[in-house]
């Protein structure tokens, strides 16, 4: 994964130094990938990916995601993007969790376990 970082700072002709101040990821995260500590989450990845303009998927080399609008799939353009965020950042369900009581957490659980056997053909 770092090569793919090493071939993008060459290609653009930038330093790690230059990226970690611009991302505020820290030098120390990127040398600690670098040395194969390290394997950065993916919001650091995505601020990494943002800064050269590709997708995390250049570093991961899982499929590309489309840039389609995922309008048609959920009831309006807010949900769609509120559910992005979602799988973008998993943690904030975690803050949820601390916010909502247990009872509308495990009604939110089971309408998304609806939700998926739906999608999933299974009813």
């Amino acid at each position: 994964m770092y090569e793919k970082f090493e071939e993008l700072l060459k290609k653009n002709n930038v330093t790690a130094y230059r990226v970690a101040k611009e991302t505020g990821v820290t030098t120390a995260t990127l040398t600690s990938w670098k040395q194969g500590k390290y394997t950065p989450k993916r919001e650091k990845l995505q601020k990494i990916a943002d800064y050269f303009g590709v997708g995390v998927e250049y570093f991961t080399g899982e499929e590309p995601v489309e840039e389609t609008s995922n309008q048609g799939y959920y009831i309006d353009e807010e949900t769609a993007r509120t559910a992005q965020e979602i799988y973008n950042n998993d943690k904030i369900l975690f803050d949820v969790y601390n916010t909502v009581d247990k009872e509308r957490l495990v009604d939110f659980a089971k309408k998304l376990a609806e939700l998926r056997k739906i999608e999933e053909g299974e009813e």
